[in-house]
């Protein structure tokens, strides 16, 4: 290498070379220290809002920091000269086919970006989406968790949730409990209701409005069925419900009440043939 080569270089560019990195690393620290205020205020922002779930929230600043570290990149290479112009076609270019690519991560992001602003449900509530039945734990920004009853994590795509049917257990006050006793046959069915709508709603847990419901439901071979159904509230539904199903069976032992029989019905297949015998000769008839 000519050393006088380098060293007019030196003399002529360095200078303003020198210049050019130090404008770039200025740039560089005062755009990173504006882009983690303009995050921070976001993010405090919309938290104060309380309308927007934690996850989105922090996902809106990561592309926002994203964005603007993108545009503080391109600042930094207009000033070394660097046409910019040609890049940001490519980016452009590589942002649709990524886009293209991804069409199904990025209907579910804007499922749940919809799932945010209506609000058909938050974290705590138990529902019905998806097809998976559980209390939502987490609202992702592509899919949704949802712990089952039996406390399996269900993770569903937003897409999915948001185009079927959303049911909010937890969104009413009150959710009634469905339950079912029958009485046998020959009791008095007046007794039994009064019976258990007192015992049922003695149980904790137990709205006295609406009241307790227990009626004639429908008639069967072996009793009446009587339909039970308290009202209380999404966090004491299965405490009520399998205490009810106790108060059902402590009301019915305490009267006294029969256990319904099934009748049992004989069938004669279809196959089989009865054969008469013949009536046996008194002792008269018998031949001398």
């Amino acid at each position: 290498m000519n050393l006088e080569t380098v060293r007019a270089f030196i003399m002529t560019r360095g200078v303003d070379f020198a210049i050019m990195l130090l404008g770039a690393i200025a740039v560089w620290i005062v755009g990173r220290w504006l882009i983690n205020l303009v995050i921070r205020a976001l993010r405090k922002l919309l938290a104060r809002n309380g309308r927007v779930d934690p996850t989105l929230a922090h996902y809106l600043g990561s592309i926002l920091g994203v964005i603007l570290n993108l545009l503080l990149v391109l600042a930094i290479l207009q000033i070394f000269g660097v046409q910019t112009t040609s890049f940001a076609a490519l980016l452009a270019g590589l942002g649709l086919a990524i886009g293209t690519a991804w069409g199904g991560l990025l209907a579910h992001f804007a499922a749940g970006v919809f799932m945010q602003v209506l609000r058909p449900f938050k974290v705590g509530d138990f529902v019905t989406a998806g097809g998976v039945t559980g209390t939502v734990t987490e609202l992702g920004l592509f899919g949704t968790t949802i712990t089952t009853p039996d406390n399996v994590a269900a993770i569903v795509g937003n897409n999915k949730i948001f185009s079927d049917t959303i049911l909010n257990f937890s969104l009413l006050p009150h959710r009634r409990v469905e339950l079912t006793a029958k009485v046998a046959n020959g009791v008095d069915v007046l007794d039994a209701i009064a019976r258990l709508k007192a015992a049922v709603a003695r149980i904790p847990n137990v709205t006295a409005s609406p009241a307790p419901d227990v009626e004639v439901l429908s008639f069967t071979p072996e009793g009446p069925l009587l339909c039970v159904r308290p009202y209380t509230n999404t966090e004491s539904y299965w405490q009520v419900y399998f205490d009810t199903n106790r108060a059902i069976i402590a009301t019915f032992e305490e009267a006294g009440y029969p256990t319904p029989d099934t009748p049992v019905v004989r069938r004669v297949a279809p196959d089989t043939h009865i054969t008469q015998m013949p009536p046996l000769p008194l002792r008269g008839d018998r031949a001398a």
